[in-house]
């Protein structure tokens, strides 16, 4: 993980295309130069993680095949 600062203005987040179509568990990624950032959609004021794109391909990768 990395400590980098909330995306600036201008850093869109999207939903995640496996969220749940109820609404209950939604996560939200932003693309940035060095790293994706993640958060929770419902609760945005709390602070989002950031991890590098390798390892975030890793994950995705690893959730798809489950």
């Amino acid at each position: 993980m990395h400590s980098n600062p909330e995306p600036r203005d201008g850093h869109q987040w999207f939903k995640s295309s496996y969220s749940s179509e109820k609404g209950d568990t939604c996560v939200e990624v932003a693309l940035l130069s060095h790293s994706t950032g993640v958060r929770d959609s419902k609760d945005r004021e709390r602070p989002a993680f950031f991890v590098d794109h390798d390892a975030w391909r890793t994950f995705v990768g690893f959730a798809t095949e489950a």
